[in-house]
């Protein structure tokens, strides 16, 4: 066989991996995590467990996109690829700990307190538990668990619709505002009104048939030093801009329930005016980094596209 044609044949047979905006910030946010709790932060407790499980998120998008090259037809696994960020978002949460632990061992909580009480001149939480009515409560905690869903519903439904471009700057945007947050969490770690400014309260959080439940829910999670900023508000505020700006129907369906949302992270007690506030331009950065490298990448595949031999340019 000519070495040429052999040459030329495996070239073809090759094949490429192309790693996706959010790949490349899931790859290098959670192995920079690894090597963290695998050096300077591993005599924090549980390190090691978060090392692997990190070490994991950070292959997962290698391995993925790898198997989709190999396997083009395969539409469960183009489906898995490129929403790898979904668990590494669910469940990296609960292994910052040991991180947070290393980086900053005291709670930020009274600094926190004293910013909003020099902006505000009393704490919002305090004041709206006396104005908030107990229905309204139960309608904001509902909200408040949206979350967990609107982000999802709309990836989801930008992957179905075909929207390729629009999806990959969405989770893009996404993934860098997390990456983001969870730095913040690490360098200002506060666990939150509902425990920090508990004897302000006059007493539970009170609701009328679902805020009981769905406030000791919230009362359990592994990982509780997530106030700043606030990544419920952030990532509302994430969802709703890219809504507007792809999906106008989908913004006029969240825009009540997302609104209610970030009003149920001060109504809960769960986060500090400041913490809001702090998230606005964070999610102004993220977007606006998420919008440039997405041009950059579009400019430069278009000058890297192949031009045929047999096209013919006309006048």
């Amino acid at each position: 066989m000519n070495p040429w044609t052999s040459y030329t044949r495996a070239r073809a047979d090759a094949r490429d991996v192309h790693l996706r905006g959010v790949d490349i910030v899931i790859v290098v946010s959670c192995s920079l995590a690894t090597l963290a709790l695998l050096g300077p932060a591993r005599w924090a407790p549980g390190s090691t467990r978060s090392a692997v499980h990190f070490g994991i998120f950070a292959l997962g998008p290698l391995v993925l996109r790898t198997l989709e090259s190999y396997f083009p037809r395969q539409r469960l696994l183009a489906f898995v690829a490129s929403f790898w960020l979904l668990p590494v978002l669910s469940l990296s949460h609960e292994l910052l700990s040991p991180l947070v632990t290393a980086v900053t061992p005291v709670l930020r909580d009274a600094q926190l307190a004293a910013m909003d009480q020099r902006m505000l001149g009393a704490q919002a939480s305090v004041v709206l538990g006396h104005v908030v009515p107990p229905w309204l409560t139960d309608v904001l905690m509902v909200c408040y668990y949206g979350h967990f869903v609107w982000p999802l519903a709309f990836g989801v439904m930008l992957y179905f619709t075909g929207r390729r471009d629009a999806f990959d700057e969405y989770l893009l945007g996404l993934s860098l505002f997390f990456a983001f947050n969870y730095l913040c969490y690490a360098l200002v770690p506060a666990i939150g009104p509902r425990y920090f400014l508990f004897h302000e309260f006059s007493g539970p959080l009170r609701g009328v048939w679902a805020t009981s439940y769905l406030d000791s829910v919230m009362r359990m999670p592994p990982f509780a030093r997530d106030c700043f900023p606030s990544g419920h508000t952030g990532g509302a505020l994430l969802v709703l801009s890219y809504a507007f700006r792809f999906e106008r129907r989908f913004f006029r369906v969240m825009l009540l329930p997302g609104i209610g949302l970030i009003l149920a992270t001060l109504v809960g007690r769960f986060h500090y005016a400041t913490d809001l506030m702090c998230a606005v331009p964070l999610v102004m950065v993220v977007m606006g980094l998420a919008l440039g490298c997405t041009r950059a990448a579009a400019r430069r595949e278009a000058v890297a596209r192949p031009v045929r031999m047999d096209a013919i340019v006309r006048p």
